[in-house]
């Protein structure tokens, strides 16, 4: 197995932050460079152990999403080799988990897409038979497939906190003051950008679900960001339809009515659910067969994904 890396130690150019998996550093007023860890959090805590070669799968499968899908929505790859942009002795820590990617204003949401009827989209259904206030033919079981994707945003939480289902009313709010300078320079309103995220975004999630299941997975649901630039045009930023911000199930073991096996984080959160751990930081140590078991799941996710042998 790999060395992980928890964080990268990049001199040469500014830190901006690091989120629960991404180190971001600025390149210049246009681009960023974003070096994704193998860090892995659950429940909205960053676990104290890296799952070693996390970063590089996520990179490599994000890459492949944001090539195949290009023709729906722009993307922030600009294309440039991330070994280019730091110092000799750093393009190590860059080199297959690094993307350098336009400098780009985030909408305030989480573009969530359900498939699927399974997680926090379930118990809404059984506490008010609908999904974020979308109302859902009656009679769903878990795991049921929706009658069609549904769009269902949430606010971006700070970590440690818990992301909220939101009405997309609030997200045309949200976005409508978060964005207020931009879009009045650009004649936009935060309905529009709102509705151009939501429509993009099922678009994203349609294209990549034929593709899934034809490689015998299902993606039950996921989660995308989109970004403006200084135009005003909508832009699929940070990942794509990874283990990490999706729910990867195995076509041949799906049942309707039983929560399916995943190629993703909820191998780990079953486990963690196993302990006597109050979901708040700090997060328990990992065991080394959890470890290689999320790391098996990813890898194999993005091997059938993208139908190449993943070599890290």
């Amino acid at each position: 197995m790999t060395e992980a890396l928890f964080e990268s130690t990049i001199a040469s150019l500014p830190l901006l932050g690091r989120g629960k998996v991404r180190d971001i550093y600025a390149i210049d007023h246009d681009r960023l460079l974003i070096v994704t860890s193998d860090r892995i959090s659950a429940f909205d805590v960053i676990l104290p152990d890296p799952v070693p070669g996390k970063g590089k799968v996520l990179t490599r499968l994000a890459s492949f999403w944001f090539s195949k899908l290009a023709a729906i929505v722009p993307n922030q790859l600009t294309g440039i080799d991330p070994e280019t942009v730091v110092a000799a002795s750093e393009r190590t820590q860059v080199r297959g988990r690094a993307l350098v990617v336009k400098r780009l204003r985030p909408l305030p949401i989480e573009a969530v897409v359900r498939g699927y009827l399974i997680g926090s989209g379930w118990k809404d259904y059984q506490a008010s038979g609908s999904v974020c206030g979308i109302p859902l033919p009656a009679g769903l079981r878990l795991a049921s497939r929706l009658p069609k994707p549904i769009f269902t945003p949430a606010t971006k939480a700070a970590i440690g906190d818990h992301d909220e289902n939101v009405s997309f009313e609030r997200a045309q709010a949200d976005c409508a003051t978060a964005l207020a300078d931009l879009l009045a320079a650009t004649g936009t309103s935060g309905d529009e950008i709102a509705a151009q995220a939501r429509d993009a975004a099922i678009a994203l999630y349609t294209a990549a679900a034929e593709h899934a299941v034809a490689c015998g997975i299902i993606i039950a649901d996921t989660k995308f960001e989109f970004g403006l630039d200084a135009a005003g045009t909508l832009h699929l930023i940070d990942e794509a339809l990874t283990p990490d911000s999706s729910r990867f199930w195995p076509a041949d073991d799906y049942h309707e009515g039983s929560n399916p096996p995943s190629y993703d984080k909820q191998y780990l959160r079953d486990y963690l659910e196993t302990l006597d751990w109050n979901k708040e930081a700090p997060g328990p140590r990992l065991p080394s067969a959890v470890l290689a078991g999320t790391r098996a799941r990813y890898v194999e996710a993005c091997e059938r994904l993208t139908g190449e042998t993943f070599v890290d």
